[in-house]
């Protein structure tokens, strides 16, 4: 095709689109608008900052650790992972109600979830319910993909078979040990339940996992994760989603139960309190800690000071390089304008 002709074939439509002739406004930045504009904008963001800020310093947060680091702690005869089955106490006090609805957490330090291979070790295909990768995991679970070279692992990977699996029952003590009910529904993603994870269809359940095994680290199937509720069993069970959405930061914490009953609606009353442990975790080998966190929450969320700071430093400058802007304008600009 002759040079001219290629041009022509190439050339777009004459139409005001593609020639880039469609109306269009260019602002004209002038001092009397950006001036005006830093002004407002870094109001608005002080005025944010500040609501941010005092709801967040109203949010009530108590942190224990129970790592078992500390001889006089109750925990220290579980920490060092010889008593199977390990069972300690936290005792606390409370002087004042604790306010709202209260959430319990669990959180771990020094733990790096977001690192790649943690991320990556896992089996979307199997965590969706397709029981053809029960028998034939994915190549990036290995060395969890696998037991004895042959006998698939279900969940397999690096992620599944690190699950938190230490357990908690909270008591208020009045006289007697008096149970706090913990509800454990709903704690997970509503889009991981009900759209990322599923259980394969065979009925019963656990006919799905046959010539599989559970994870090295797991103490019980995935099966029998709850066997007193099937809508939470399995590969959607609750604490299993929680676990699996990855913490950003190596010091995190992850819903564990929500506190309910009709004594525990407007808070944790004040009194003495204990929680039972079922120690399993290990977390000494890799120098992290574990902790209780029991928080309310407000309508932006847990406690954060940060947000509220962060928007608080960005208003003040913007309000500090409007007064500049308009000195350097008064200084050099006026004069001009007489």
């Amino acid at each position: 095709m002759p040079k001219k002709e290629l041009e022509t074939a190439n050339r777009p439509d004459n139409t005001a689109f593609t020639q880039q002739r469609l109306p269009a406004w260019q602002p004209m930045l002038s001092a009397g608008i950006v001036i005006p504009g830093f002004v407002l904008i870094g109001l608005a963001f002080i005025g944010i900052g500040v609501a941010l800020f005092i709801t967040s310093r109203n949010i009530t947060v108590l942190e224990m650790d129970y790592t078992g680091v500390e001889t006089s702690s109750d925990c220290f005869k579980c920490s060092a992972g010889t008593i199977p089955n390990c069972l300690c106490n936290l005792y606390f006090t409370l002087n004042d109600t604790f306010p709202g609805q209260v959430y319990f957490y669990y959180g771990l330090t020094n733990y790096f979830q977001s690192h790649r291979k943690f991320g990556v070790s896992v089996d979307a295909y199997q965590l969706s319910g397709d029981t053809y990768y029960f028998t034939n995991p994915l190549n990036v679970c290995a060395p969890y993909q696998f037991v004895n070279g042959s006998i698939p692992i279900v969940p397999c990977g690096l992620s599944a078979n690190s699950m938190f699996n230490d357990t908690f029952k909270l008591y208020q003590l009045v006289n007697v040990s008096k149970p706090v009910p913990l509800d454990g529904r709903g704690i997970a993603w509503w889009s991981d339940y009900n759209v990322k994870y599923r259980n394969p269809t065979t009925t019963p359940l656990k006919n799905a996992f046959n010539g599989t095994i559970k994870p090295p680290c797991w103490p019980k199937p995935a099966y029998e994760l709850d066997l007193t509720d099937p809508s939470n069993n399995g590969l959607v069970n609750q604490d299993f989603l929680v676990w699996m959405r990855r913490a950003a930061l190596p010091n995190f914490r992850k819903l564990y139960r929500r506190i309910t009953g009709p004594d525990y609606a407007s808070g944790l009353p004040p009194g003495n309190y204990t929680i039972e442990i079922a120690y399993n975790y290990p977390t000494m080998i890799f120098n992290g800690r574990k902790k209780v966190v029991l928080s309310n929450v407000s309508w932006m969320g847990g406690k954060n000071d940060f947000l509220g700071v962060a928007y608080l430093v960005v208003g003040s400058l913007c309000v500090v390089m409007s007064i500049v802007m308009l000195i350097v304008y008064a200084t050099f600009k006026f004069p001009e304008d007489g």
